[in-house]
Parts: structure tokens; C-alpha cells; sequence
């Protein structure tokens, strides 16, 4: 039953559960005790911090472990916003950043700070210029994840990180998707990350700061981890992540281009055996092992229902599986296709055989959803009906709108519009990509009391 979901988190590797094991038995006292058993878990400790930070590339004693990547994320960008509160209170973030990220941005916001967000083109990709012309005098922090979550998109960390450092600002990196695949490039300030991304166990995360950077913990003072994350460590998990961390660092190489080739087939055979789909994400600014495409007229969680009775085990964030109806930010962000969203991460050993055999049920069950569904596309009509069209799709969720737009449009003439009234969130960014994807002209969208009305011009 193949797991293709390691972006969410990847199954326990081998040398975490060997070294979990054994440090269960060495590592249960506490460090800072001057006792036999103390010492003893001091250096397993001590051990860990060293091999964790020469994966990152920082000085062992910028480096602390904390519960969890959420909390490193959120301790250090607390962290740096109160040690800068004197420079100002203008935070600046990617539109694509981990929720992680957007939740302490927001509640940053909440308290009097400014918050500015950069745009990413359609491939989901920040341009350092970008942040240049955002960042200044008044800006405490300013944050970019090293590669996306959701589509697989690396970042340009080192140039951003340059342009950050030449105004004086320093640049927390959120690594928790690529730290496994290798280092972060260039001169940044903060680095996060989450051990159960690489292999490590679930509640362990990474915080590393550098000398220099004005740093102010936030809470009640704490002795152990230099005061930046209060509590006694998981000695033992610690010691997993760091112990994984550093193996699959050794398989980084090797499993990266064994990956790339299956998801770059991934990538080519989808589009070609599922008719109407979005492959998204940069096709080669990437990671290795995750692809993300979306379908057209497909109810995502019906989608992502059926794989899992295939036994294929994917994730999504199509707006169809959220219990908010409304579209991954990520996707938002690009301005790409949401409806019937797939995302597939490949976790380390997975084969071409397995691969193949998600190519094989994919095309089936997404047509077989599409069926059930009534997606039937109107061919252009002899006559065409009238020069506009209005159909109320109020009520109807995600893909429907879409479905009765398609069904719609070969009713006017060319020239012609269709407007759809929807008080579905996801209309929003749905609409827009399928006259991409079909050659109509999507003129805009106009507030209405029950809803928002979008409107299409027929071009072909």
C-alpha cells in the first residue's frame, strides 16, 4: 500500500528508531546534572546539537531543539520581532509560507505590527527584487520559506538573503521541506525546521539562530536551550532526529535523482492520461520527490477517497477537501486551478512499479468521478441562445460552478458572455484558471447581496 504523503510526514527512517531505541536506555536523565547518568545524557546531548547543526550549517551553540517546527517557527519569529521592536514593527512574508508562518504573522498584525506579504509568480516563486522593495528601515523580519510545501517550488533563500542583509534586515528561513535534501544556501538569519519531514520522529523541531542576530525569547525565562525553548528536551528524540537527519543526508544525492526521474514521469504522464488537468509548480526549480497537478470538474475529496481505496495514500489543497470550502492560499497565491488537487511526495525507496500503478488507476477514477458528477461540456449551439447568459449557482459547491459554465458557454456566440452568480469562495480562483485552460476571456468579477458574479467572455 504505497504512502505517497512524506511531505506531510515521512515514515520513521530506520537509523531514528536504532538510535531512539538506544538512547530510550542512555539518554533518560538530565543533562544538567553532574551525576554519572546526567553526564551521560549530557553527551548524547551535546552529540545531537553538533550533528544537527553541521546539517544546517550553523555553530552548535545557535542551535536548539524545540517541540516541534511549529514551535521553532513560532519562537523565532517572536523572538526577532521583540529583539528588533526598536527598528519597527514591520514584518515582511512570502504569500506562500507555511501556516506556521501566516498564524504568528497574523497574530503579530493583531498587536499593532504591519504585515506585507510578497507575491509569487505562477510557478509559486519570489523574486529577491520583490523583497527588495519591501524591506527598509522600519523592517523587524523578514521571512521565506526554503522550498513549498504544496508544489514542490524552491526559493531563491541566498538572493533574498542578500538583499535582506544589504538593508540591515535579517531573514528567518523556514526549512522544514528541504533540510532533509541538503543545506540552505546563503547568509540567512533564522532556520527552522521539523524532524518528521526527513525521517526524524514527530515533536521535534529545530531552531537555529546566528551570532548577531538581536534576539529576545518571549515567555516566562527558561535555563535549558538558552532560555529559547523552555522545558526539559526529548533527549531521546532529539538524539533521532539528529541521527536521521545526518543518514538521510548521506542518501540525499543518490535517492534525489532516482526520485526526480519518477516524478518527473509523474509529471509528463498525468497530463498526458487524464484529460483536462494543471500540472503546478516550478517544472525544474523543484523539489525531487513531490508533484502537484489539479483536475479539472473533480470533487478533490471524492478524488483523494477513491486513490486511498486504491491504496494509494496522497494529499491535497483543494478547497473540495477542507472543511472552510475555501482554497489552499497556496494555490490562491499562484493563480492556478484548485478544483480536483493531488498532491503526490514520494518518500525514499518508493519504485517505478508503484508509480506505475498510480498511473494506471489515476485516469479511471478521476473520469469515473467527473461521471457522477454530470460533466458534460456544451458544444457551440446553431443558434445561440442570447448574447448573455446568467446562471445562478448559489449554493453550489466546488467544481459545480465551473461544471455549469462549461455547460454554458457554447450557448452564446463568440463575443458573448455568461456570468456565473456563486456564493462559493473557490469560484474565485477556479473560474479565472479554467478560461485559462479553455481560450475564453475572463472579464472579472462584480459583488452581488447573495454572492459574487463573475463573468466570461466567450473568445473561441
Amino acid at each position: 500500500m504505497p504512502y505517497f504523503d512524506t511531505a506531510s510526514a515521512a515514515p520513521l527512517h530506520p537509523v531514528a528508531r536504532q538510535a531512539l531505541q538506544a538512547s530510550l536506555d542512555e539518554g533518560w536523565a538530565d543533562p544538567a546534572r553532574l551525576y554519572r547518568e546526567g553526564r551521560r545524557a549530557r553527551m548524547l546531548l551535546d552529540a545531537a546539537r553538533e550533528a544537527a547543526a553541521e546539517a544546517v550549517g550553523c555553530r552548535p551553540d545557535e542551535l536548539v531543539f524545540t517541540p516541534s517546527g511549529t514551535h521553532a517557527v513560532h519562537s523565532g519569529m517572536a523572538g526577532v520581532l521583540a529583539g528588533r521592536r526598536r527598528v519597527g514593527g514591520h514584518l515582511v512574508v512570502s504569500a506562500v509560507e507555511h501556516s506556521s508562518v501566516l498564524h504568528a504573522a497574523e497574530l503579530h498584525a493583531a498587536g499593532g505590527g504591519r504585515v506585507e506579504e510578497v507575491p509569487v509568480d505562477r510557478f509559486g516563486r519570489v523574486s529577491a527584487s520583490s523583497y527588495g522593495e519591501l524591506v527598509g528601515p522600519a523592517t523587524a523580519l523578514a521571512c521565506l520559506q526554503s522550498a513549498n510545501h504544496e508544489v514542490g517550488t524552491v526559493q531563491p533563500v541566498a538572493e533574498v538573503a542578500e538583499v535582506c542583509a544589504a538593508a540591515g534586515v535579517p531573514l528567518l528561513v523556514d526549512a522544514a521541506q528541504s533540510l532533509g535534501w541538503g543545506p540552505v544556501p546563503g547568509n540567512w538569519s533564522v532556520l527552522c525546521a521539523s524532524a518528521h519531514k526527513w525521517g526524524g520522529p514527530a515533536g521535534v523541531g529545530l531552531l537555529a539562530v546566528r551570532k548577531g542576530v538581536r534576539f529576545s525569547p518571549q515567555g516566562p525565562a527558561d535555563e535549558r536551550e538558552s532560555g529559547r525553548s523552555p522545558g526539559f528536551v526529548n533527549l531521546p528524540a532529539a538524539v533521532a532526529a539528529a541521527a536521521s537527519l545526518r543518514a538521510v543526508r548521506a542518501e540525499a544525492d543518490a535517492e534525489a535523482a532516482r526520485l526526480r526521474i519518477l516524478v518527473d514521469r509523474l509529471r509528463r504522464r498525468v497530463a498526458r492520461l487524464v484529460p483536462d488537468v494543471e500540472v503546478v509548480g516550478h517544472p525544474d526549480l523543484r523539489l525531487p520527490h513531490l508533484v502537484t497537478f489539479s483536475c479539472l470538474y473533480v470533487d478533490g475529496e471524492t478524488l483523494l477517497h477513491g486513490l486511498d481505496r486504491a491504496g494509494y495514500s496522497v494529499s491535497s489543497g483543494s478547497s473540495c477537501t477542507s472543511s472552510t470550502l475555501t482554497p489552499s492560499h497556496v494555490l490562491r497565491a499562484m493563480g492556478v486551478l484548485s478544483e480536483g488537487n493531488v498532491r503526490v511526495s514520494l518518500p525514499g525507496g518508493t519504485t517505478a512499479a508503484e508509480v506505475n500503478g498510480f498511473l494506471e488507476v489515476l485516469p479511471g477514477l478521476v473520469a469515473g468521478v467527473r461521471e457522477r458528477l454530470g460533466v458534460v461540456e456544451a458544444g457551440p449551439a446553431a443558434d445561440p441562445e442570447a448574447e448573455s447568459l446568467e446562471l445562478d449557482a448559489l449554493g453550489l459547491r466546488c467544481p459545480q460552478p465551473v461544471i455549469e459554465l462549461a455547460r454554458a458557454i457554447g450557448r452564446v456566440p463568440v463575443g458573448g458572455t455568461v456570468t456565473v452568480l456563486s456564493d462559493d469562495e473557490v469560484a474565485r480562483l477556479d473560474i479565472p484558471a479554467w478560461c485559462a485552460m479553455r481560450g475564453q476571456t475572463y472579464v472579472g468579477e462584480a459583488p452581488r447581496p447573495l454572492g459574487t458574479a463573475y463573468t466570461v467572455r466567450r473568445a473561441v
